[in-house]
């Protein structure tokens, strides 16, 4: 389906300078765009490939529109504007209502007559199902999980007993949404499990990557709120809470009962320990360590960067050492004195 460039201005609002009329079926990199495709510019290293892009048009700031040789789409916040216009370009996939011979489906479950169960869907007993919803091939939905409308299941997803997913959440595949928290007991020197009774609520227009898992709760709910977005291979333990509009990247790993704020931004790799509070409007970067609750709203950071194996042998023999240097100036100081 394509757009003519004023439509998207309209629709993004944003200042059109060009052919009012082109019509725009793709997106490219301003490399490799095509006359047919829209590119942007939002970060200023791509800046010296404005004059020589193909792309039929390009988004850009007002400081960079007078670089454009093409049709431009002006507008402060050309990144945003993008996502809105490739949104545009390629709208959701809606498949018909139908449900697939090859599902299985428990007694007491409501489907609503709008969603699509596809091949090899296993659905559990007393389960609702909403409007508009798609669960893709090979999920698995157990007992009692409710599943608001315009929802959907991409494919092997596993929602574990009574779940509740909001409206117009997107789960990829190869998620586990509910499974038991990591909960033991030591008995002697012998582990003993604890029963996992809680579960896990996804609020709405949560976006949730694959073999992502979310642990439900010991005895409370694990809270997942509106508008978090979830990047692949996140582990989140039982009893956590993640604030309205979080963003979390990949292979973070968060232990159980820590509350995170919201509009916060977690880099990927990073490691939060259990039990702790992070506040509103936090960003970690990528590889942190956080070992304690995080009271004031900024950036933080932790973790050392690469560096020749050389050097970082070397500079790990004077960490080491950190404990004798800091004695010998306390004794220093002392004679001094």
């Amino acid at each position: 389906m394509g757009w003519t460039l004023a439509e998207i201005a309209s629709k993004i609002g944003a200042e059109l300078i060009g052919d009012a009329d082109k019509v725009i079926t793709g997106v490219g990199t301003l490399q490799n765009a095509t006359a047919d495709d829209i590119s942007f510019l939002a970060n200023s290293k791509y800046r010296h490939y404005l004059k020589d892009t193909t792309a039929g048009c390009v988004i850009v700031s007002p400081a960079d529109a007078a670089e454009v040789s093409t049709n431009a789409l002006v507008i402060a916040d050309t990144y945003v504007a993008y996502a809105k216009t490739a949104a545009l370009l390629y709208p959701e996939e809606h498949n018909e209502a139908a449900i697939h011979p090859t599902a299985v489906i428990g007694p007491n479950t409501l489907i609503a007559d709008s969603s699509n169960i596809a091949a090899h869907v296993v659905i559990g007993a007393d389960v609702v199902i909403g409007e508009n919803v798609n669960i893709g091939p090979g999920c698995i939905v157990e007992n009692g999980v409710v599943i608001g409308a315009d929802s959907r299941l991409v494919a092997n997803v596993t929602l574990c007993r009574k779940v509740r997913i909001g409206q117009r959440v997107k789960i990829h595949p190869g998620v586990v949404i509910g499974a038991d928290g990591f909960g033991i007991a030591n008995d002697k020197g012998r582990w003993l499990k604890i029963p996992q009774v809680g579960s896990v609520v996804i609020g709405n227009d949560v976006e949730i990557g694959a073999n992502t898992t979310i642990d439900r709760g010991a005895i409370d709910d694990t809270i997942i709120s509106d508008g978090v977005k979830l990047d692949n291979q996140i582990q989140i333990g039982h009893n956590c809470t993640v604030g309205e509009h979080t963003v979390i990247a990949g292979c973070v790993g968060i232990a159980g009962s820590t509350r995170i704020g919201a509009n916060c931004a977690i880099g990927g790799g990073t490691g939060i320990a259990g039990h702790i509070e992070i506040v509103d409007g936090v960003q970690l970067t990528g590889m942190s360590m956080v070992t304690k609750s995080i009271t004031v709203a900024g950036t933080y950071s932790s973790g050392i960067p690469i560096e020749p194996t050389r050097e970082w042998h070397r500079n790990v023999i004077r960490y080491r050492q950190l404990d004798k240097l800091h004695d010998k100036v306390r004794q220093l100081e002392s004679q001094l004195k």
